[in-house]
């Protein structure tokens, strides 16, 4: 079953087409990732995803039921860390267990008096994440949500995304400039340049992916070499340690 197609679509801006003629499908419950250079469009589609921007032409089919995590987490100062999984939904006594258990699901039910500016990058992000899975969506569309994280908060936030998204089972579109996050996470990978996709392979490798993989490896160097970028060895994933690494829920670890 389809979640999203995007058929011979263009968006211009002056005299460029950023988007010119690109086709897509991701099904149901499929995670998808999209790497380009800066300016190659990503971030132009997610947002015509998800209606915050308009198409030149060409046809976009999507749920209606969609949502968006940005790279900053977008929290409103003046609303508590409950408040701001809710904000936007119907008043009501569901709302507040439906946050909470938005919120225990991310492992911050214990924060949700909290103010955000109380909160690290890593925890302002969870919430950002909370706020976009209570209302159920179809379709999850993250816009390099990571990408202001260190690199070990960044490697739980993707275990947490890869864990959520096997429970909610949307689909997702990540765009990243990430070549190791996209194999670590993606069923299929696109490459975006020229207003079109150049690549688009379905990732084969077992998981849980281990970087060094020889598998891995090879497909890394694939997406680097259509990036225009010379392959260096992967980065080696860091380990927390136990002290550093937050209680678990019972559904995954954080």
């Amino acid at each position: 079953m389809t979640a999203v197609r995007v058929r011979g679509l263009r968006r211009v801006f002056g005299d460029r087409a950023v988007i010119d003629g690109l086709d897509l499908t991701i099904g149901r419950g499929e995670f998808v990732a999209l790497l380009g250079a800066s300016g190659s469009g990503k971030t132009t589609l997610l947002r015509i995803l998800g209606a915050l921007d308009g198409a030149d032409g060409g046809e976009v089919l999507v749920p209606p039921a969609r949502t968006i995590v940005f790279q900053e987490p977008r929290l409103i100062p003046s609303k508590k860390v409950l408040g701001n999984v809710t904000v936007g939904l119907p008043r009501g006594a569901a709302t507040r267990e439906t946050g909470l258990r938005a919120l225990a699901e991310v492992g911050l039910e214990r924060h949700a008096d909290a103010w955000p500016a109380t909160l690290s990058g890593g925890e302002a992000q969870r919430v950002a994440l909370a706020r976009a899975l209570v209302r159920e969506p179809e379709l999850l569309l993250l816009d390099e949500p990571f990408a202001a994280l260190d690199a070990l908060t960044r490697l739980r936030m993707q275990d947490l995304v890869g864990e959520l998204r096997r429970i909610h089972r949307p689909a997702v579109l990540l765009v990243t400039h990430d070549v190791d996050e996209a194999v670590r996470l993606a069923d299929r990978i696109a490459v975006l340049r020229d207003g079109r996709l150049v690549t688009d392979e379905t990732v084969t490798v077992p998981g849980p992916r281990d970087p060094g993989d020889p598998e891995a490896v090879a497909l890394r160097r694939r997406l680097l070499a259509d990036l225009g970028v010379r392959a260096g060895p992967p980065a080696p994933r860091e380990t927390p340690s136990p002290a550093e690494t937050p209680v678990p829920q019972k559904e995954f670890s954080a």
